[in-house]
């Protein structure tokens, strides 16, 4: 799939843009402040009606109007048209699929699958495990349509476990205990399997990009892989108590990525983890299309600066040959690398909020 047409109303310094973007790469450069990461930001907008760049809508909303519109043409490898929109005005979001309304962010994010790589995507590897779990859950998430619900269950009942925990309840424990039991392993066994699927995928196209020792990809469950979830609730007990919240579960999950046998993030250099976070997501999404699921965009905002030219023209190479639609930001033209290689693509340049294809 990919979108056919985009049109933006009051996106930060954008107010209004019309675009028909190429069907596999599109190459945006600008000074900085320009206007070319809010066009990205508008296209995640588009799939995810949130911000990558700010926590509530509304503060992306141009200065001088009070609400924004986002919608687009999405064509389908059926042939099918879709019609996506969203809309903020007065404190109020509203999502439109094909001209009907009360659609929420999950049927989106699935007539629009976005996979973003940004500056401060390198924090996959470098920051805090929730990021991780986020990248596991997206992957599933698109692969298993039944997976929302079983992670929404397993949230459930860790947010009354942990209420209870507070208030001292102990009584009412045993029924949550069994409830996070069973979600819980689900959760984890989705993981798990994902991962399995991910890591040669990954290892295949690391390899493109950096030559390093033995690269291993695992999973940190959340929790002892040997006991049962239910025995470890009941043996955490008097910790959970005594802290009131729940110490172990899929919550704490991680991943592991090591290189002989060492964490990644502890010795390699930035540029090299940056490939490493490329070659993970770009993992992502060939996984997606190797198991028969549709294509989506793959949006890049300056994550190139601190590449070096050969390892630019590799990823612009990679990128053209899957079965996706790139949109990729940089402040010069020569910072995208060679061009020859890639055949069709679009190139815009974007100048104090307005975009002209070159």
């Amino acid at each position: 799939m990919s979108l056919q047409k985009l049109d933006i109303y009051h996106v930060r310094n954008l107010t209004q843009v019309s675009l028909i973007p190429a069907k596999k790469i599109n190459l945006i450069y600008g000074a900085n402040a320009s206007g070319k990461s809010s066009l990205l930001e508008a296209i995640y907008l588009l799939g995810r009606a949130n911000s990558f760049r700010a926590k509530q809508i509304k503060n992306v909303i141009h200065f001088a109007y009070d609400d924004l519109t986002v919608s687009g043409q999405v064509l389908f490898s059926t042939g099918h048209v879709s019609q996506l929109g969203i809309q903020h005005k007065q404190g109020q979001l509203q999502i439109r699929i094909d001209q009907e309304k009360k659609h929420s962010r999950s049927d989106l994010a699935y007539a629009l699958p976005l996979q973003l790589i940004h500056p401060k995507s390198y924090q996959l590897l470098d920051a805090g495990s929730q990021l991780r779990r986020e990248f596991m859950d997206w992957g599933v998430f698109n692969q298993h349509q039944d997976f929302l619900q079983q992670w929404r269950q397993f949230k459930k009942a860790l947010s009354q476990r942990n209420a209870l925990l507070k208030t001292k309840r102990t009584k009412e424990l045993h029924v949550w205990n069994h409830e996070l039991q069973q979600y819980g392993t689900i959760v984890a066994n989705y993981r798990k399997q994902y991962l399995i699927e991910l890591t040669p995928i990954f290892l295949k196209i690391a390899k493109l990009f950096l030559q390093v020792g033995k690269i291993n990809l695992s999973l940190v469950q959340g929790w002892d892989c040997e006991s049962n979830l239910l025995e470890i609730l009941q043996t955490d007990l008097e910790k959970d108590l005594r802290y009131g919240f729940t110490h172990s579960g899929p919550h704490r999950a991680d991943f592991l990525l090591t290189i002989d046998s060492r964490k990644a993030k502890d010795f390699v250099s930035r540029g090299q983890l940056k490939l490493l976070m490329l070659a993970l997501k770009l993992a992502q999404v060939q996984h997606l299309l190797e198991n028969g699921f549709q294509s989506g965009c793959i949006l890049i905002d300056d994550a190139v600066a601190e590449l070096d030219l050969s390892s630019r023209t590799k990823l612009l190479e990679f990128l053209a040959t899957l079965d996706v639609q790139v949109f990729i930001t940089a402040t010069e033209k020569n910072e995208f690398g060679d061009l020859n290689q890639i055949g069709d693509y679009k190139m815009f340049y974007v100048e104090q909020g307005v975009i002209t294809e070159i």
